[in-house]
């Protein structure tokens, strides 16, 4: 499949249980009872590399960060990327997007975007006397959203039916989304101007959040070397195509969660509930989006199976903007990563979570 770069400007028309149902299936292009065959653990290992280092090649000296966005990635969920200007959040949503040879689109969220921008819009055709519906650049394998929280929340919550149901909703016709499908979104904290905050229901629906942060001396040093007089992203080639993604996003979901884990992982998200200094705590969701990044990161480790360390290794990115904290919280300068970081010293660890 090519791939395809759309971009979007104002007035512009599991389970979460153990191993699944079905038997897994030798590497191949064929599929099973309508799904995929899955690939080996060695293969997704060397295709999430082949991603990885093609990302790094733009984002220079954050390879967690890329971790965390092939984690997303692999867990059928949606990334939101937060931090400052000029850090390279619009840089590793596109590299990502371009790794992979699927359809991308590209919305750049402004104060005046509409709902219809983003979604797409009813035209009524003269000539045969009805309306025609004109998808909106969500019609996409990849989706990337730059500075997201620029727009209005009406504009905003245009996103919440298609990440959480992968479809659209116009005039009472409802459009089913291509697989793979994933939002990229990238935002600036909300203290700077001409931003709004972006609504509780819209942060539960990302699987994990990351902020790059700004590079050390030596990687903005081979960041000067490489980048000054080239855009990398001009080079860059896809890696891997949407089947190929498809194929490891099912092994991730064969991946085991021995019922000691799983129930750790309930009971992780529910003691953030129990926290004094949080006003909403991690919702069922949450729970649900823990578990699937969880089995991402332990394939990604090169297992068929979920240890607690994986789910310390996720907390963090998954649980802690669904947080709400409290105003003396606030002022106490506790932070959603603090009170992440105390559950998952107070929630005993499960014994024995290794399939035998």
């Amino acid at each position: 499949m090519t791939s395809r770069i759309q971009s979007a400007t104002p007035g512009s028309g599991e389970q979460a249980s153990g191993r699944p149902p079905y038997p897994a299936e030798p590497s191949g292009n064929g599929r099973a009872n309508g799904r995929p065959a899955r690939v080996s653990l060695d293969e997704l290992h060397e295709a999430a590399r082949r991603i990885a280092a093609n990302v790094e090649r733009v984002l220079v000296g954050k390879p967690e960060v890329i971790r965390i966005a092939l984690v997303t990635l692999l867990a059928e969920g949606h990334l939101l990327v937060e931090d400052v200007p000029g850090v390279g959040k619009t840089s590793l949503a596109k590299a990502l997007a371009r790794s992979i040879d699927c359809t991308v689109s590209r919305i750049q969220f402004t104060p005046d975007l509409l709902p219809s921008d983003v979604t797409g819009v009813s035209i009524y055709n003269r000539q045969s006397g009805e309306f025609e519906f004109r998808p909106g650049p969500v019609f996409a394998n990849i989706v990337v959203g730059d500075e997201i929280n620029r727009a209005s929340p009406k504009t905003q919550s245009a996103l919440l039916e298609c990440m959480e149901e992968h479809q659209v909703t116009v005039d009472t016709s409802t459009y089913h989304l291509d697989e793979p499908f994933m939002v990229i979104a990238t935002q600036n904290p909300i203290e700077m101007e001409g931003t709004y905050a972006l609504p509780e229901a819209q942060r539960d629906r990302f699987t994990a959040r990351v902020s790059i942060g700004y590079p050390d001396q030596q990687a903005e040093l081979a960041m000067v070397d490489e980048h000054a007089g080239h855009n990398p992203m001009d080079d860059l080639q896809p890696v891997s195509d949407g089947e190929t993604v498809h194929r490891l996003i099912e092994t991730v979901r064969g991946v085991h969660i021995a019922p000691e884990v799983r129930r750790y992982a309930v009971e992780l998200v529910a003691a953030t509930r129990q926290v004094p200094e949080i006003r909403l705590g991690a919702s069922p969701r949450a729970t649900l989006h823990l578990v699937r990044a969880a089995r991402a990161q332990a394939a990604l480790s090169g297992r068929d199976y979920v240890v607690p360390d994986d789910l310390h290794t996720v907390a963090v990115p998954v649980l802690a903007h669904r947080l709400v904290l409290t105003t003396e919280a606030h002022a106490a300068r506790r932070s959603a990563t603090d009170v992440v970081r105390a559950v998952l010293h107070r929630v005993p660890v499960p014994q024995g979570s290794r399939p035998q």
